[in-house]
């Protein structure tokens, strides 16, 4: 049975929910990245963004935090848009690893492909895809604008995150080298890790993730400028709502259809059931086991 829901009762249910945990204090700031351990703690925001292009949000949603695993969706519809599905099946894969996402003995065990491009590896591997290989500038310009399209607006590269992560990313450096080992890396392996740890670093807010979560829900047409990301063939192999997106995707719903999310630590950020995207921000984290 269908059941409507109306824009009050998101409002409410969205206020509701920012008073409830606003003054939550457990868990605590990442810190595998030094430049995340100093961030505000007390940050928090929701944003929800409507198909017709109505915004409900309270809190920090103008803040620009470093949009970090989040991009690791965009850059998979990036590389979905340049190369289709079948193509991003047989280069990278689309099966969770059941291991962390930062895992190396995932690499090992599944030699023959990075098995998704929502884990570490696999997201390093879609940089080494994006077009056009060999051209640094040009793809860098590729995965900004592909994430500008989306969100209406673009990110902003967080200099000091960006040196931070590059200066501390000893475990993606392995990973890079082990995909290129197994001819999983398509180009440049330094180059690779480098535009995969600025994406990474790249600032962005709660409402600008809606948005893109928004333009996913929408079929690929961007709710605030009606402008079309990406074509409605392609928005039926990208995912959308409730398959857990980095635990338990299985195809990436490739061959489904199924809806998807992403977490990430500090944010929340996706699609549900085709009618609204929706961020939440919030600097701690609880400890919990994160698969891919």
């Amino acid at each position: 049975m269908k059941k409507t829901i109306s824009v009050s009762q998101i409002k409410q249910a969205v206020n509701e929910a920012y008073d409830l945990y606003k003054n939550n204090q457990d868990g605590k700031n990442a810190d595998y990245i030094p430049y995340l351990a100093n961030i505000d703690k007390n940050l928090f925001g929701i944003s929800v963004c409507l198909l017709d292009g109505q915004i409900i949000e309270v809190g920090d949603t103008q803040y620009k935090f470093g949009i970090e695993s989040v991009s690791k969706v965009h850059t998979a519809i990036l590389v979905l848009r340049q190369y289709g599905a079948e193509k991003l099946l047989s280069m990278i894969g689309a099966d969770a690893t059941g291991l962390p996402f930062n895992s190396i003995i995932a690499i090992l065990l599944e030699n023959d492909h990075p098995s998704t491009p929502l884990v570490n590896a696999g997201a390093i591997t879609a940089c080494s895809m994006v077009q056009p290989v060999g051209n640094p500038k040009e793809k860098w310009a590729a995965i900004v604008k592909n994430i500008t399209e989306l969100s209406g607006s673009a990110p902003e590269l967080i200099d000091e995150l960006y040196r931070s992560e590059s200066a501390t990313n000893f475990n993606n450096r392995s990973i890079t080298w082990l995909l290129k080992n197994y001819n999983r890396i398509y180009d440049d392996p330094d180059l690779s890790l480098d535009l995969y740890t600025r994406q990474c670093s790249l600032g962005i807010t709660a409402e600008q993730l809606s948005v893109c979560g928004a333009t996913i829900a929408n079929k690929g047409v961007n709710p605030k400028n009606g402008a079309r990301v990406f074509d409605a063939v392609s928005s039926n192999y990208i995912a959308d709502s409730d398959s857990r997106i980095l635990r338990t995707h299985r195809r990436l719903a490739l061959h489904f259809g199924n809806p998807c999310k992403n977490r990430s630590r500090r944010r929340y950020h996706g699609s549900s059931s085709r009618n609204h995207g929706y961020c939440s921000l919030c600097t701690p984290y609880r400890c919990s086991r994160q698969l891919g």
